[in-house]
């Protein structure tokens, strides 16, 4: 694998992931997590929306002057996510209506714009779009995982309405995982977006130090000289 594109691969998934370690796009992530099925219809439409953008603004880079690169930017943005909007409007009209407003927010989450500046307006079409491609499934990513968790302990379920986006045969893809009685509400209200959020981070914060730690007694362990060793060996 060519070693730029592993590193965004790295950089999009885990080591910068924009929910994780960027901490941008919290009024999406926060808002529409309540269950797998919204996370994972407004996840698939920003990953479109960001992969699209950095491949058109990489395109444009050299055309467009630096005063006016940010309203350009923003009028291609808000060009793609129009047509998402419409296109989820017309063939996924009931996902369209539960994540409201929040289509349309996508123009302003920071991630996108953030990636235009940082990436895609110093780099060709390829890896822009590549970069966008990962970045994109790095928030998908965080937005099913939390939507799973808070969907699970919340109502119960998991792919509760399934058929708003993946259309009518889906529905049996909805499973009841817990009894309807032992659910805990406050897992899909705003407070059980921020604790879901804070432990997903702390997790991730967790498996990093978990890593170095290995990394240093890895590193330990190949310091030691082996038996017989003169000085002049290591």
């Amino acid at each position: 694998m060519n070693q730029e594109i592993k590193n965004l691969w790295q950089q999009g998934l885990w080591k910068n992931n924009p929910a994780l370690v960027q901490v941008l796009g919290l009024c999406p992530t926060l808002a529409v997590t309540s269950t797998l099925t919204n996370a994972l219809g407004l996840g698939l439409a920003t990953l479109a929306v960001l992969t699209c953008s950095n491949l058109a603004i990489s395109l444009v880079r050299h055309l467009v002057p630096k005063e006016i690169r940010i309203p350009v930017y923003v009028l291609i943005i808000a060009a793609l996510v129009t047509c998402v909007q419409l296109l989820m409007n017309a063939y996924t009209y009931s996902l369209y209506q539960a994540l409201g407003i929040f289509i349309a927010l996508i123009v302003t989450n920071c991630v996108i714009i953030g990636r235009a500046e940082a990436y895609a307006v110093k780099n060709g079409p390829l890896y822009a779009a590549i970069d966008g491609f990962m970045m994109g499934l790095g928030f998908t990513l965080v937005l099913c995982t939390l939507g799973a968790m808070r969907e699970i302990i919340g109502m119960g379920t998991l792919f509760d309405g399934a058929d708003q986006l993946l259309g009518s045969w889906a529905s049996v893809l909805r499973m009841q995982i817990l009894p309807a009685d032992s659910a805990l509400m406050i897992a899909i209200l705003p407070p059980g977006g921020f604790i879901g959020l804070g432990l997903l981070i702390a997790a991730k914060n967790a498996i990093n130090d978990w890593r170095g730690k290995q990394a240093v007694t890895e590193r330990a362990h190949c310091a030691v000289p082996a038996p017989g060793a003169r000085a002049t060996e290591l």
